[in-house]
Formats: C-alpha cells, structure tokens, sequence
C-alpha cells in the first residue's frame, strides 16, 4: 500500500512539474504581454541612426559626442596604426601620430532610401590639445566608423549617456 501510494505521488508531482515546464515554454503570444513585447522588440530592431558628431575642450579633458537616432548601439574605441576609409581601404587625410577608430555596431548613417542622415562633419582638422582631427570612415553594411587624430598617446574612456542618446570618448589631457 505505501508502495501504491509513492508511486502514485510520484507520478502526481512528475506531472505537475511536466505542466510547469510545458508554461514556460509557450509562445510569446499566449502571455497577456505579447503586444507590450512586441512593440518594444520592435523599436530595439530598427537600426540606430548616426546623425552627428561633435566635439568640445574641457580642462581636463577633451570630449567627442557621437549623436544618436534611436538606442545606443555596441561600440567599440580601438587604438589603430592609421586612419583608413571602409570599403576602399584609402589613407584617411589627418595629421597625427596617434588614431582611435571608433566603430558602431548595429547602425547606419544613412535612412532606407540610401539618403544620409549625418549631419556632421566627414573630415575635420581641430585644435584642441590633445584632439587633432576627426572624419567620418565609413558607413557600410550595418557599421558606422570614425576616425580621430592625436599628436600624443591617447589616454580616453568611452561610455553611453541617455536623453538624448549619444556615444561618448573623453581624452585625458
């Protein structure tokens, strides 16, 4: 009889558990969510649009801010030997001894129609101190890079801010 009864338990707590599974593994539109998750899939899908990108001297530091349409995509800030055009693989025109190539990833700068969207500057020569050039290298499958100038080693750190959306390098001076 204890026997009978731990196996029918078992197979009552088997069962039980086989229907908790089964729950999480229903589709998304079976929750009460689904059109909440889909619109905000949606939005997170369109790819980020590059729009500007600008630059300014601080006292301690120089700044480029990268203008966003939409979120912030993946970007990297990479240390490079030089500045080179995506797609043709042409020396960039900026004088310097040092190059960071800052690259996003999912984004375009550029709208559906091929039209550009990037109001800002393709090549740039600054004067700032540690900031001596920038250029716009490319805009090509899903990637948006930048070029920047330095006569001296580059010491930055990157990070995102919100509202309005942008990307942002500070150079140490």
């Amino acid at each position: 009889m204890i026997h009978a009864r731990l196996r029918q338990f078992a197979a009552l707590a088997t069962g039980a558990l086989l229907a908790a599974c089964l729950s999480f593994a229903a589709p998304a539109s079976a929750s009460t969510g689904a059109a909440t998750n889909t619109v905000a899939a949606n939005t997170q899908t369109q790819t980020p649009l590059v729009v500007n990108a600008r630059w300014a001297g601080h006292p301690t530091f120089d700044r480029i801010v990268i203008d966003i349409q939409g979120y912030v995509p993946t970007a990297t800030v990479t240390p490079v030997p030089q500045l080179v055009y995506d797609g043709s693989g042409k020396p960039v025109p900026l004088a310097g001894k040092y190059f960071l190539e800052i690259r996003l990833n999912p984004a375009a700068a550029h709208n559906d129609a091929g039209q550009s969207v990037y109001q800002g500057p393709k090549l740039q020569k600054i004067n700032l101190p540690k900031l001596k050039g920038i250029a716009l290298t490319g805009d090509y499958e899903g990637y948006v890079t930048f070029g920047t100038a330095f006569d001296t080693l580059p010491y930055y750190r990157a990070f995102t801010l919100h509202s309005p959306e942008r990307f942002v390098v500070d150079i140490a001076r």
